[in-house]
């Protein structure tokens, strides 16, 4: 699957896990029920996957944990804030490029409509 169909399989269980849940719980819970939804469709990911950084030859081992790594091809970073902010998207498309991927998805599980609460990052595409 390429990352357009992924996040369009992310994207649905997202909008279920939301229309389930509603808002205003933790982002670990809704993590954990992402997983659980994504597992009910079969669709391949890793939960808090270790992403290192580099800086002029050194490694930083374990810098940084991605929530959710969908198919080793799109991530997910999940927030449950009242708004998204830039710091946020600045983050996800850090964590894209510390990466190499090209595509990730930030979701905010806390808006009223989930729609609102999603952004699609793409990094140097």
């Amino acid at each position: 699957m390429d990352e357009n169909a992924l996040s369009y399989e992310v994207v649905g269980a997202a909008l279920e896990v939301h229309r389930v849940l509603g808002t205003g719980l933790l982002e670990s819970v809704y993590r954990q029920a992402l997983c659980r939804e994504l597992d009910l469709r079969g669709v391949d990911y890793r939960s808090e996957v270790p992403l290192n950084a580099q800086y002029k030859g050194v490694a930083f081992d374990a810098a940084y944990r991605l929530d959710i790594l969908v198919a080793d091809r799109l991530i997910v970073e999940l927030k449950a804030v009242e708004n998204l902010q830039p710091l946020h998207l600045a983050q996800l498309l850090s964590y894209l490029r510390l990466s190499g991927l090209r595509l990730g998805l930030l979701i905010n599980f806390n808006a009223p409509q989930l729609r609102h609460g999603i952004r699609r990052v793409v990094n140097g595409l």
